[in-house]
């Protein structure tokens, strides 16, 4: 997720935010500046930054409105959905299960899930607890998001744990970094057969309450003070615009908490200071050796030449990534969903954090980002590299060629001659062994499709060509349209249809490519 909210270089780019060496404190005044002069760059409606230095919050503030609609003004306590930035809360309960003897990092999952299952015997018998949080399990990138991703999916954590079987990896076991969720749900079921408690009890009790984060919720459906909660929004049509919340995934353990600056400054410095909090740091929430183990790279990733920050490795440890800047160790994430985007960002060697929520998507991906490597400049001696500009410029650029490539492919399907397309050939109920039904049938005197595990799934099929459909779905709080492509047999009756994003910038989690759906009756 999820994280908000990812091609390659956008992943790449919204991981970056750089950093490194010693500087001068930066002041409240000099944020302000840069988050005001880059509210004015992107369609944001409403942000919040907070940043840490040697063991104090310099730093904490909201700015902009919860929501358009609303016009509330954003403070260091109004909530945004985290998104991926979740996910290091859930190996920080995995590190207190280990501290309790209740598991080991290295327990086969099997031995704690036993109905899990994996797409070959060997993987399964030796899948362990730390694979299902480092992003290596040989599985594509994003596969089987569909299962939550749009929410109002009829999944169960049931059909989750047998599904792995049926997709098909594009790696090696262990070889390769490719970002995953779904194993991080399986974590979050993990963390609660073991505790006895679920995920969301589990967080709330052992790492919320200890930490005094009392304005932060494990999911929506704890919040019961919405006053201020910020709404999400969405600027995929053009023009900034509300869109509905995401709603629960099976847990929330990939991307399900609700937090704040104020709060998430305390989780910072938690981290920083290796699982010691309190006034006088006497207290411990997790051991040193599990913090190392947490800020290990386990999954090793490639390195883009960078002389700026002069980065030499870069690699994914339990819920963080991990890279080097200027010879000081970088601890990131970024968490994306529809309307909510956040990036926390952390320089050990510095004694530094800085955490970034927006309650917009896809513009608030350059505003964090850029306003995170502004800041960790400052703390670095670096020169001013006017990254807010920069990086408005990329978002520019990138939304018009994805503008020009989607807005060419719905005028060939205005100007394609649908009119002997023979309707029927293509109408019944497909299956797919992971996601299940999907039906093509007529509707006045059109077809559509519908998955039947996925509601907001559905829409309209507008021949593209030859055996090709372009859908533009009913669930528009996201850039998802897709081709939809048939396959018939001898006498023109489809027999199988696959499906691609339009977009080129199409976010990851809409896995429609890893599909394989045949026809079972007419």
């Amino acid at each position: 997720m999820n994280i908000s909210k990812f091609k390659k270089t956008t992943l790449l780019l919204f991981l970056a935010a750089a950093v490194s060496t010693v500087s001068a404190q930066i002041t409240t005044q000099q944020v302000d500046s840069l988050v005001n002069y880059a509210m004015s760059k992107f369609n944001v409606a409403g942000c919040a930054v907070a940043v840490v230095k040697d063991g104090k919050i310099i730093h904490n503030k909201g700015y902009g409105v919860t929501s358009i609609e609303t016009k509330n003004p954003v403070n260091e306590h109004t909530q945004f959905a985290i998104a991926s930035n979740s996910k290091a809360f859930t190996t920080a309960a995995l590190a207190i299960l280990v501290e309790e003897g209740k598991i080991n990092w290295l327990d086969k999952v099997k031995d704690h899930i036993p109905e899990f299952r994996m797409y070959n015997q060997y993987v399964e018998d030796n899948f362990n607890i730390q694979d299902l949080v480092t992003h290596r399990s040989g599985l594509g990138l994003g596969m089987g998001d569909l299962m939550f991703f749009p929410d109002g999916t009829d999944f169960t954590m049931d059909d989750l744990l047998v599904s792995f079987q049926y997709f098909k990896p594009e790696s090696a076991f262990r070889t390769k970094w490719d970002y995953d969720n779904l194993l991080y749900l399986v974590a979050g079921e993990l963390i609660a057969r073991k505790s006895g408690m679920t995920w969301e009890q589990f967080i709330a009790t052992r790492i919320l309450e200890p930490l005094n984060m009392d304005n932060t919720y494990p999911s929506l459906a704890d919040i019961k003070d919405a006053s201020n909660l910020s709404a999400s929004h969405s600027t995929e049509t053009g023009t900034i615009r509300v869109i509905p919340t995401f709603k629960e995934m099976m847990n929330g353990a990939a991307g399900g908490i609700f937090s704040n600056v104020d709060d998430l400054a305390q989780w910072m410095l938690l981290q920083l200071n290796k699982g010691k909090y309190g006034d006088d740091l006497k207290k411990q929430l997790f051991s040193e050796k599990n913090h190392r183990e947490m800020w290990k790279i386990h999954t090793v990733m490639g390195v883009d030449p960078n002389p700026r920050y002069n980065t030499h490795f870069s690699g994914y440890g339990l819920g963080w990534f991990m890279s080097d800047v200027k010879g000081n160790m970088k601890v990131e994430h970024t968490g994306g969903l529809p309307g909510m985007l956040s990036n926390t960002v952390m320089i050990p060697d510095l004694n530094l954090g800085v955490v970034i929520l927006t309650n917009t998507s896809n513009d608030g991906g350059g505003l964090f980002s850029s306003v995170a490597n502004a800041i960790v400049d400052d703390y670095l001696g670096l020169d001013n590299f006017d990254w807010i500009d920069k990086y408005a410029a990329y978002f520019k650029q990138r939304t018009s060629g994805n503008d020009e490539f989607t807005k060419g492919v719905w005028e060939e399907v205005t100007n394609a001659d649908a009119s002997n397309i023979k309707l029927n050939k293509y109408v019944g109920m497909y299956k797919d062994n992971w996601f299940g039904k999907a039906e093509i049938f007529k509707k006045k005197r059109k077809l559509w499709i519908r998955f039947l595990r996925s509601p907001k799934l559905n829409g309209e099929l507008q021949f593209y060509k030859d055996n090709t459909f372009a859908v533009k779905w009913e669930y528009q709080d996201m850039n998802a349209d897709a081709f939809v492509s048939f396959k018939p047999d001898d006498n023109g009756k489809a027999q199988s249809m696959t499906l691609k994003g339009i977009s080129p910038n199409i976010d990851f989690s809409f896995d429609f490519q890893d599909l394989d759906l045949q026809r079972i009756k007419d």
